[in-house]
């Protein structure tokens, strides 16, 4: 038997809306903060924890922070100390 995979019809991103969460970045459809995803990631919580705390969290939401932390700070995001992210 082949598992299946579940692919999203809409694939997440993070935005920024003036309505939402005051305009900082989210990942679209929640009010999931993307800096606090990184902060998390940088912490080494697992994918598995950052869902379990984040049941809203689209299947591919992580992946769509990385991608746009990528952009918007670097490549190096991941080792940047706490509070150096800058807007």
């Amino acid at each position: 038997m082949v598992a299946l995979q579940f692919k999203p019809a809409i694939r997440a991103e993070v935005i920024r809306d003036p309505n939402v969460m005051s305009g900082d970045p989210v990942v679209r459809g929640t009010r999931v903060l993307a800096e606090q995803i990184l902060l998390y990631l940088r912490e080494g919580w697992t994918s598995e924890a950052i869902f379990a705390e984040y049941p809203s969290l689209p299947i591919d939401g992580i992946d769509a922070v990385k991608a746009w932390a990528d952009i918007e700070f670097g490549s190096d995001w991941i080792d940047q100390p706490s509070g150096a992210y800058s807007h």
